[in-house]
């Protein structure tokens, strides 16, 4: 055979393969990255929604427990302010106390009623701060930025909204409650990242019957 009939290799297709191969490999990783990225933040906001649904059930029971100083919870007091008895959690330094003097019944509040009353305000405020779960003495149990309120929402029926709010790590639909006035509202820079559950209690009013 003749040299200018005989077949040329083939130069530099090995390589450019090698290269194609690296980049779809790349883009692979890169997708599988973002993948793990949303399953992390989708992970952690279910955790903090289950802690935040397990604070309000306990503040639910702890009502109804002590359902004839339900009062002292709230302070008697709708709607969403900084105070004693209303909200609790992140960024209140103070003491949650019982100010008012009448249960449910219009009858003077026990002293074991209210000593019960601000025990449990100031336990579910240390729960929301995270103290039940620490790391070198600092306290990560909780969800980001956790507030919880108590309000009276119907002083007639002895109807009491229970609302736990934190931070998300994700945007998305700004929440709202019964009331209108959110718990938590403007505490966390955007309110799509603003996340809520809340409860609402009605304290059965029960009247004995005069012999």
């Amino acid at each position: 055979m003749r040299p200018s009939c005989r077949p040329r290799r083939p130069h530099g297709y090995a390589l450019l393969e090698v290269l194609v191969t690296l980049v779809v490999l790349l883009i692979g990783l890169l997708g599988l990255a973002g993948v793990n990225a949303r399953a992390n933040i989708t992970e952690m906001e279910s955790y903090q929604r289950i802690q935040a649904l397990i604070l309000v059930q306990d503040m639910v029971d702890r009502l109804k427990a002590n359902r004839m100083a339900a009062p002292c919870y709230s302070n008697d007091s709708p709607g969403v302010a900084s105070g004693p008895g209303i909200k609790v959690g992140t960024g209140y330094t103070g003491t949650p106390i019982c100010a008012l003097a009448t249960d449910i019944m219009g009858t003077v509040v026990s002293a074991s009623q209210q000593a019960q009353a601000v025990a449990d305000l100031q336990d579910w405020d240390t729960q929301l701060k995270g103290s039940a779960e620490t790391n070198g003495g600092t306290s990560v149990g909780a969800m980001i930025g956790a507030i919880g309120c108590v309000r009276q929402i119907d002083a007639t029926n002895n109807i009491y909204l229970v609302s736990v709010s934190w931070q998300g790590l994700a945007d998305t639909v700004a929440p709202t409650d019964a009331t209108g006035t959110t718990c938590g509202s403007g505490s966390y820079g955007a309110e799509t990242k603003h996340r809520m559950v809340t409860a609402t209690v009605q304290i059965a009013t029960l009247y004995v019957p005069a012999p």
